[in-house]
């Protein structure tokens, strides 16, 4: 079987932005045949090639969307870039509590939330500093459109490599138990998490209900990689999604799609957003937060 050429490139571009709407650009292509090399072990393939003459020959969408997640970038660590944390803690989230105290919920969303650090840092930090959410209703939703490392941070196991990129010694002891060389999340954390498979470039996107609404969604270094079309629809989608006075983080690099919808706010050497004009109702819904006073 020959190597790859750049038409099989081209279709396999076009294939993950079918799936994912993620642009790839052509001078990483080389990409594809260190990332899907255990796709092709698993298929009985040695050559990217054989792959795309399959896929051509006959429509697999379960080997599709394979192909699509493999080509997704993973990258997350603990309470990465601590200033949206730091600011969350000092400032953002006693202002969230402060209004929310006549409904007593919190709901939080981790969108391509990865093996889960990010939601867990978020859980982490309000069992730390706000044991005074006791009885609160809250939920933090965290999502991804790759079902291997959704299935990690559902586990909550993480290697020693990882528990030292961002992660406090404190909270190590605190919340995590050990077995060999992995770290396992405490069930006081583990509860406040949700974790699903979900795409949020298609028309089914993942919370649709009237009551899915946030407070606070954290949508970053994600949009790097969509078009301008993409990035303005899902824009949109959490624009909707955000009750009145609700918070979007977006990475360090990234600005909203239709900036005329957000109002940015520059605090603690960081950069949220809120929406203008939601005019969504301020109840959401949740699970019971029970974490006792530290």
């Amino acid at each position: 079987m020959p190597r790859a050429t750049s038409a099989d490139y081209g279709y396999l571009r076009d294939l993950v932005f079918d799936v994912s709407q993620n642009v790839l650009d052509p001078s990483r292509d080389y990409l594809f045949d260190t990332r899907l090399a255990m796709l092709l072990r698993n298929q009985g393939m040695t050559r990217v090639s054989e792959l795309v003459e399959c896929l051509r020959a006959c429509r697999n969408p379960a080997l599709e969307r394979a192909v699509a997640e493999a080509m997704t970038i993973n990258e997350t660590s603990f309470f990465r870039d601590s200033r949206p944390f730091e600011l969350l803690r000092t400032e953002l989230l006693p202002r969230l509590i402060d209004a929310r105290r006549p409904v007593r919920t919190l709901r939080f969303w981790s969108a391509a939330c990865s093996t889960g650090q990010e939601a867990y840092s978020l859980a982490m930090l309000i069992c730390e500093h706000f044991p005074l959410l006791a009885g609160w209703e809250l939920r933090i939703e965290g999502t991804d459109i790759c079902g291997e490392v959704v299935e990690r941070a559902r586990a909550g196991r993480y290697h020693r490599i990882e528990m030292n990129r961002g992660l406090p010694a404190s909270y190590r002891v605190r919340y995590f138990d050990r077995i060999g060389e992995d770290w396992i999340i405490q069930p006081e954390v583990r509860k406040l998490c949700n974790f699903r498979q979900a795409n949020l470039c298609t028309a089914h996107f993942p919370f649709s209900r009237a009551s899915d609404r946030f407070d606070m969604i954290f949508l970053r270094n994600v949009m790097l990689y969509f078009s301008l079309e993409t990035r303005l629809t899902l824009l949109a989608n959490m624009h909707r999604l955000l009750i009145p006075g609700g918070i979007l983080f977006l990475g360090s690099s990234e600005q909203p799609a239709d900036p005329s919808q957000w109002t940015a706010f520059i605090a603690g050497g960081t950069c949220y957003f809120k929406p203008k004009a939601s005019g969504f109702p301020t109840q959401a819904s949740g699970a019971r937060l029970d974490v006792a006073g530290r």
